[in-house]
């Protein structure tokens, strides 16, 4: 039964996956159209074309590996300095750029003269590169507010799991301290008669709904307060005599910061975890916390290499936070099926993965590289400066900006993203990261 339910999981995220891909390239084909460019192809993946259907001007088709997708637009480069499109040089840089400027030609037919990519203003092209990466980011982000608001995450609550007997400070605990000394004084908590089990409604007059306020009305109090509890479905009101006591500090998302410490009020007893469904503005800022973690991650990627590489090929242990690619993530996809968890939060994890892939492909297509559409709309925001000076200036229209130069450049990051792909392959296949 897991073996099936891993296939299981596999195949779910392999569809997921393809529709990201399908959305993205829907994005650039209806706004090319919408701006009168002709598009000869829209193809979800890449090698051998499984199935296809040609309609109007446009083949629809899917191939045969899921590793990506692709729209063919005529045009993408502007002709030469000369006006010719052919290759025509001998130098293997001239050729990359002659080669990469006849393929955006090909299939060119009459009437098209006035259906080219370049031919559009920079404004245009800017929304048909953009467009793309922004579908990947508006699934992402329903994805995410139908997770966080309809299924809800595991998160602390206001259920008491344990209380403490006695106080005991973070720092000392954090050393490996668990028992209670002779001289160490009962927990506040534990004084006033905190029970595990209790779900916590109301502190100091206050109504409390989730752990965040609750936290930090604790913090922020010592002495004398009352605690209001559900015990067992009745009210039962308790007094408690908070303490100041060296805490974790609070990162200000339900977490701490490791090894970081200050002085706060104390209770003395551990929230229970559960299944909370978030509100809008606390999952507005989850996702802000996503966005934050991956463009994080996007940058320290150079410095992750070496131990993906140690990961690949000496044996060294794979981190969690290890990059991870298309493989991999169907892996991971395949084991969160497997979970012995509640089918809801099967469904609402996977949801969440395929979220983290869009958000990843926007930010990475943004990146302002060439093959990537930032590339193009780096290209098109740079010909519209040019020319608004020129303008200004009163000086000739310089004319369109010649992507195709930037050729070289875009076969230099192509090779480096394609080597890092294959590393990041084979440290999915032999050393791939698990669900902790």
């Amino acid at each position: 039964m897991t073996t099936l339910m891993t296939v299981l999981g596999i195949a779910v995220f392999a569809v997921g996956l393809l529709i990201s891909i399908a959305w993205h390239e829907l994005g650039h084909l209806s706004t090319a159209k919408l701006f009168g460019i002709r598009v000869p192809q829209y193809m979800v993946g890449f090698g051998p074309t499984v199935f296809s259907r040609k309609k109007g001007d446009t083949e629809y088709g899917v191939k045969a590996i899921p590793m990506g997708g692709y729209i063919r637009m005529i045009g993408m480069f502007p002709p030469g300095d000369d006006g010719r499109i052919t290759a025509r040089a001998s130098s293997p840089f001239r050729s990359m750029i002659e080669d990469a400027r006849s393929a955006a030609f090909e299939e060119l037919q009459p009437g098209d003269e006035e259906r080219l990519f370049y031919t559009r203003k920079p404004w245009k092209r800017v929304i048909v590169m953009f467009a793309g990466p922004f579908m990947n980011l508006v699934l992402a982000v329903l994805l995410f507010l139908g997770v966080l608001m309809g299924f809800g995450i595991r998160a602390q609550t206001t259920t008491v799991g344990s209380v403490s007997d006695c106080v005991i400070s973070q720092s000392a605990a954090s050393a490996g301290k668990t028992a209670c000394g002779k001289g160490d004084p009962a927990s506040p908590a534990k004084k006033a008669g905190l029970r595990a089990g209790d779900r916590i409604t109301g502190f100091d007059g206050r109504p409390v709904t989730d752990w965040d306020t609750l936290q930090n009305d604790i913090r922020r109090t010592t002495g004398p307060a009352t605690i209001t509890v559900d015990r067992r479905g009745g009210d039962v009101t308790l007094n408690a005599d908070l303490i100041r006591n060296q805490v974790a500090k609070s990162d200000g998302h339900g977490g701490y910061v490791d090894g970081q410490y200050v002085s706060a009020g104390f209770l003395g007893f551990t929230p229970a975890a559960g299944i909370v469904k978030q509100g809008f503005g606390d999952s507005v800022g989850q996702m802000g916390s996503m966005v934050h973690a991956t463009v994080g991650s996007l940058v320290n990627l150079p410095e992750r290499i070496p131990a993906l590489w140690r990961s690949a090929f000496d044996g060294a242990p794979r981190q969690p936070d290890s990059p991870m690619g298309v493989v991999g993530a169907a892996r991971v996809g395949g084991e969160v099926f497997s979970l012995d968890i509640p089918p809801e939060q099967r469904i609402a994890t996977m949801l969440m993965l395929v979220a983290g892939f869009n958000l990843s492909l926007f930010l990475f297509n943004m990146l302002p590289l060439l093959p990537l559409d930032g590339g193009h709309i780096a290209g098109a925001l740079w010909e519209a400066v040019k020319r608004n000076l020129a303008r200004v200036f009163r000086r000739p229209d310089p004319g369109p900006f010649d992507v195709a130069k930037m050729m070289p450049v875009a076969y230099v990051v192509a090779g480096i993203f394609l080597s890092f792909t294959v590393l990041v392959l084979i440290a999915d296949v032999v050393n791939p990261v698990k669900i902790t």
